[in-house]
C-alpha cells in the first residue's frame, strides 16, 4: 500500500495522482497546474523484477534530475520542470504523460546489440540513433516503429499524437541528448545513450517530462566501459549485496556531484564599436540579439578614420582580457572601422553596416571592398550579426551552441504551423 505523505518541502499534499517503482506523483492543491514529484530510496531493473532499497537515492536522484532540467530550461528546451521543492521533490507542470520511452544512442550497445547480431560493440552512429519503445512492463516494453506510433491514435489533453508531433518529439529528443553530449564532454566522460518521455500539459504543449537522472543514461568517464557509473553496475550484478549498493550510490553520488560542477562558460565578449554614437539603435539590436542568444556584450564608440588611435587602443584592451573576444563593427558610408580592426586583431571580426535606403549599395560596398589579406566578413541584418558571432563562440561554448540548436528547432516547430493555419482558412 502506498505510502501517502501530507506535506513535502513546504507544499500541502493532495491526492496521489500515481505511484511508479521510483516515484509518488502528487497533487498540490494550491498550484492545481503542478505536481510534485517524490523520489525513492528504490532502484529497480528488469521491469521491476530487481528490485532494493538503496538509502539516500531519492535525493541523489533528485539532484541530478534537478540540474539536468535547469540546464535544458537555461537553453530553451520546452520542459515540465518548475523548481526544486525539496532534497528528494520537485515541482512539475501536470502533464499527460505520452507512454513512450525515447532513446537516444552514439554508440551501440546493450540492448541493441542483442537486436542487431553482428553489430560490434562501440559502433558509432553518427548521426545518432533513434529508437521508441511503447512502455509496457508485461511485454518488457517493445519497440515502437514511428508508424505504430502514429496508428496507436494517442490522445493527451486534446492533443493528437500525428505524424508531425512524433517528427517534433524525435527532434527534441535528439537535442536534448546533444545537448548533455556536449555537457558532459566538459567533464571528460561520455554519453553514450538515454531514455527521456514527453508529456502534454493543459494547453497542449508538448514537454520532456518526468525524470532524467542515473537511471536514464549511460555514462562512460572517458569514454572507457570499464568505468561506467550509470545503472547498469546494478543490472550487470547476479547477486546483490550491501558492498554492491554501496558502489552503485558512489557512482550516482559522483554523478550528482559532477553536474555541480557544469556552470555555463562566460569566458566570452562581443564588443560592438559603432564608428558614431548616432548608430546606437542599430547597435542595440545587435545586443538585443546578443543577449537572446547568450552572449555577454558591450558597446563602444570610436571612429577608424577620426580616431584611429583610440580604437586601435579599444582592441588591444579586449584582446589582453585573455578571452574569447568577437568583433562587430557597425559603420556606414565608407566603412574603414571593421578593415582597420581586422587588420590589428587576431580575433573574428564581423562587419553590420547601418544601412539606410539612399546609400545601401555604398555602404555594403566599403564593407565588403576590403584589403587584401583582411579577413573580416559582412553581414546587413542585425541578426545576422548576433547568429555569426554566436556561432564563433559555440565552438567551446556548450550554452550558446545549444540555444542555437534550439532556435533551429523552434523554426521547424512554427513553420508547420503556420503552414497548417494558412491550409486551413
Amino acid at each position: 500500500m502506498a505510502n501517502v505523505l501530507k506535506e513535502v518541502g513546504g507544499y500541502k499534499l493532495g491526492k496521489l495522482i500515481i505511484e511508479g517503482k521510483t516515484k509518488q506523483v502528487y497533487e498540490i492543491p494550491d498550484e492545481p497546474s503542478n505536481c510534485l514529484l517524490v523520489s525513492k530510496d528504490r532502484i529497480t531493473c528488469q521491469d521491476g523484477l530487481v528490485a532494493h532499497n538503496l538509502q539516500g537515492k531519492s535525493v541523489i536522484s533528485n539532484k541530478t534530475t534537478s540540474k539536468v532540467f535547469e540546464i535544458l530550461n537555461s537553453v530553451g528546451i520546452p520542459t515540465s520542470f518548475v523548481k526544486k521543492a525539496a532534497d528528494n521533490a520537485f515541482v512539475s507542470k501536470k502533464c499527460e504523460m505520452i507512454p513512450i520511452e525515447w532513446v537516444t544512442r552514439r554508440l551501440a550497445t546493450g540492448s541493441f546489440l542483442k537486436r542487431h547480431p553482428g553489430v560490434k560493440e562501440g559502433y558509432r552512429f553518427a548521426p545518432v540513433k533513434h529508437e521508441t519503445f511503447f512502455k509496457d512492463d508485461a511485454n518488457h516494453d517493445p519497440q515502437w516503429s514511428e508508424e505504430q506510433l502514429i496508428s496507436a491514435g494517442f490522445k493527451f489533453n486534446g492533443l493528437l499524437i500525428g505524424e508531425k508531433e512524433v517528427d517534433y518529439m524525435t527532434r527534441v529528443s535528439i537535442l536534448v541528448f546533444e545537448v548533455l553530449e556536449k555537457i558532459w564532454q566538459t567533464r571528460n566522460c561520455a554519453l553514450i545513450d538515454m531514455k527521456i518521455e514527453f508529456g502534454v500539459d493543459k494547453n497542449g504543449e508538448i514537454l520532456v517530462a518526468d525524470v532524467i537522472d542515473s537511471d536514464s543514461w549511460r555514462l562512460w568517464p572517458s569514454g572507457d566501459k570499464r568505468l561506467m557509473v550509470d545503472k547498469q553496475v546494478y543490472r550487470n550484478l547476479t547477486t546483490v549485496t550491501d558492498k554492491d549498493l554501496d558502489t552503485v550510490k558512489r557512482n550516482f553520488e559522483w554523478v550528482a556531484d559532477q553536474l555541480d560542477h557544469l556552470l555555463p562558460p562566460s569566458d566570452h565578449l562581443v564588443v560592438i564599436i559603432m564608428g558614431s554614437p548616432s548608430d546606437k539603435e542599430h547597435c542595440n539590436k545587435i545586443r538585443k540579439y546578443c543577449e537572446d542568444l547568450g552572449l555577454n556584450v558591450e558597446i563602444r564608440v570610436s571612429s577608424a578614420h577620426k580616431t584611429t588611435e583610440g580604437t586601435l587602443k579599444i582592441v588591444s584592451h579586449y584582446e589582453s582580457l585573455n578571452i574569447k573576444i568577437v568583433f562587430i563593427a557597425v559603420a556606414g558610408r565608407s566603412n574603414g572601422l571593421g578593415p582597420v580592426i581586422s587588420g590589428n586583431t587576431d580575433f573574428p571580426v564581423i562587419n553590420c553596416p547601418p544601412v539606410t535606403k539612399d546609400d545601401v549599395d555604398r555602404d555594403i560596398w566599403s564593407s565588403l571592398n576590403v584589403p587584401s589579406g583582411l579577413g573580416c566578413t559582412t553581414v546587413v541584418y542585425p541578426e545576422s550579426a548576433a547568429l555569426a558571432a554566436a556561432q564563433n563562440i559555440a565552438l567551446t561554448n556548450y550554452v550558446v551552441w545549444a540555444r542555437l540548436r534550439v532556435k533551429r528547432l523552434n523554426n521547424y516547430k512554427t513553420l508547420p504551423k503556420a503552414d497548417e493555419e494558412v491550409r486551413n482558412k
